[in-house]
C-alpha cells in the first residue's frame, strides 16, 4: 500500500512524545525569530542614534549646553547616557573643588560604570540566541533517537520487515532532527553577526569615552562657574 510521506502526515503520524518534542522546537524557532527582529531594528537604532549624538558632539558646542540638551530628553541613545553620567559625576567632583586628578578619575569610573550598563542592555536575549544554537540539534536528536526506537519496538511483533515498513517509522523520526537543525541554523548565524556588531558598538563606546576624557582633563581644575569648552571639530 502506498504511505502518505508527506511532513504534515510524518508529523501527525509520529508517536506523542517525538510530537511534543517538535512542538517545543517550533516554538522555541518561533521565539528565536522574533528575538532575531528585535535585535536587528534595536542595534540599527543604537547605532544610529549614537551616530547623531556623536556627529552633535564634534560640532563644537560647549559640553555645557551640550549636557542640558541631553538629561532634557526623555528617549536617549547609550553614547549620550554615558556622556550625561560622565559630566555628572564631573560637574559634581569640579563643584566640590576636588583636584584636577580626582575629578577626572570620578568622571571616568561613572562612565565605564554607565558602559557596562548599556552593553548589559545591548547584549540581553543574546544568551537565549546561543542556547537555541547549542541545545536545539540535540533536542531534535534526541526526537529522533526516541522515534526510531518506537519505531523498532512496533516492528518486532510483525514477522516479515520489508523497507516499506521501517521507512515510515524512521521518516517520522528524523523530522524531529530537521526541524531541531532549523532552529539551530538561524539563531547561529543570527547569533554570529549580532556579536560582531554589538563589539563594533562597544569599540565605538570606549573610544568616546576616551575622547570624553581627555577633553575633561583639559577642563578639570577649572572654576565651577566656568563654562566646560567641546573638543570642537574631533576626528569624525
Amino acid at each position: 500500500m502506498n504511505q502518505d510521506l508527506s511532513i504534515t502526515a510524518l508529523i501527525l503520524q509520529a508517536s506523542l512524545v517525538v510530537q511534543l518534542v517538535m512542538a517545543g522546537l517550533v516554538l522555541t524557532s518561533l521565539a528565536s525569530w522574533t528575538v532575531i527582529f528585535g535585535k536587528v531594528f534595536g542595534l540599527k537604532r543604537v547605532r544610529n542614534s549614537n551616530e547623531e549624538f556623536e556627529r552633535e558632539f564634534w560640532s563644537g558646542r560647549s559640553l555645557t549646553e551640550l549636557n542640558t540638551a541631553v538629561t532634557s530628553k526623555t528617549d536617549t541613545a547609550p553614547m549620550e547616557r554615558i556622556f550625561a553620567s560622565g559630566m555628572r559625576e564631573f560637574l559634581k567632583l569640579r563643584e566640590k573643588r576636588l583636584d584636577a586628578g580626582a575629578q577626572l578619575d570620578g568622571a571616568r569610573r561613572a562612565m565605564r560604570a554607565s558602559f557596562q550598563r548599556e552593553l548589559d542592555v545591548i547584549e540581553s536575549n543574546l544568551s537565549f540566541l546561543a542556547s537555541v544554537a547549542s541545545v536545539s540539534p540535540y533536542v531534535g536528536l534526541f526526537g529522533t533517537v526516541w522515534g526510531i526506537m518506537h519505531a523498532f519496538v512496533g516492528l518486532s511483533n510483525m514477522t516479515q520487515v520489508t523497507l516499506a515498513t521501517v521507512a515510515p517509522g524512521i521518516a517520522e523520526a528524523l523530522v524531529a532532527t530537521a526541524i531541531g537543525l532549523f532552529a539551530a541554523i538561524p539563531a547561529v548565524v543570527a547569533y554570529n553577526r549580532f556579536a560582531r556588531d554589538i563589539d563594533r558598538i562597544a569599540i565605538q563606546l570606549e573610544t568616546f569615552i576616551e575622547e570624553f576624557s581627555n577633553i575633561l582633563q583639559r577642563n578639570a581644575g577649572v572654576n565651577a562657574t566656568t563654562t566646560i569648552a567641546g573638543g570642537g571639530a574631533g576626528p569624525r
